[in-house]
């Protein structure tokens, strides 16, 4: 599968995702298994420690899941995800968020996903695992 493949997938799925549009992700790389995200934490973030709510880094690393995994052209979903929080996200924080595929095989993916801020801090650290089901995102392009 090409790397235009790739983007073509995640431009779709992006379109349609009205949370992560929310969150305000930005697309910096999109490769088969990998991509690279942005996103700045906002006021409505925050919780009631004064830090980003945790599940904000949760959903934008899981959003950083469904794109990694799509992106080999197969329609994916999370069987399983876990996170570690290192550090405590702030209002205005700039987070990069890196996804990597450690294994596929033709029923499941197994995900590496880093945050990190603006001062390359790791933020967080996520671990996904999702079920490739046999449905092609765009079988003409095979």
């Amino acid at each position: 599968m090409s790397k235009e493949l790739a983007k073509k997938v995640v431009d779709k799925m992006m379109a349609e995702d009205k949370f992560s549009q929310w969150l305000g992700i930005e697309t910096v790389l999109i490769e088969q298994g990998h991509c690279i995200l942005k996103m700045k934490i906002r006021e409505e973030m925050i919780n009631g420690f004064g830090s980003s709510h945790g599940g904000v880094a949760f959903s934008f690393a899981d959003s950083a899941l469904a794109f990694a995994s799509n992106s080999q052209g197969r329609l994916s979903v999370a069987l399983e995800c876990s996170i570690s929080f290192a550090i405590a996200v702030k209002e205005g924080d700039e987070l990069t968020c890196e996804a990597r595929e450690l294994s596929l095989t033709n029923k499941t993916g197994t995900y590496h996903i880093e945050i990190s801020n603006q001062k390359n801090e790791k933020v967080a650290f996520f671990k996904g695992t999702v079920y490739r089901t046999s449905k092609e995102w765009f079988p003409e392009n095979k």
